[in-house]
């Protein structure tokens, strides 16, 4: 079993800046695509940002400019910049090898206005 861990979740005012991290149990080489989901209550879980081994990274049209992914050998990131209420949601890691995805238990962002 793989463990991803969040964690830098928190509560922010709007405009303000949050870095969420993903500790895995293993090397994030391992995974085809790691990323971030989130939920917001009474919504569906939306894809926020992935990247995959090789670097390659996409984002959701709301957050392109905002939100920059990156990772090392052992966690992936999600630096969010210029934060927005509508940001605001459990942010969940997820690491996908081919059919099988991983997930973490999720971090709670709040932004406040």
């Amino acid at each position: 079993q793989v463990q991803l861990v969040e964690s830098g979740g928190g509560l922010v005012q709007a405009g303000g800046t949050l870095r969420l991290s993903c500790a895995a149990s293993v090397s994030i080489f391992s995974f085809n695509r790691m990323g971030w989901y989130r939920q917001a209550p009474g919504k569906q879980r939306e894809l926020v940002a992935g990247i995959t081994s090789g670097g390659a990274t996409n984002y959701a049209d709301s957050v392109k400019g905002r939100f920059t992914i990156s990772r090392d050998n052992a966690a992936v990131y999600l630096q969010m910049s210029s934060l927005k209420p509508e940001d605001t949601g459990v942010y969940y890691c997820y690491a996908r090898v081919d059919l099988l995805t991983s997930w973490g238990q999720g971090t709670q962002v709040t932004v406040s206005s």
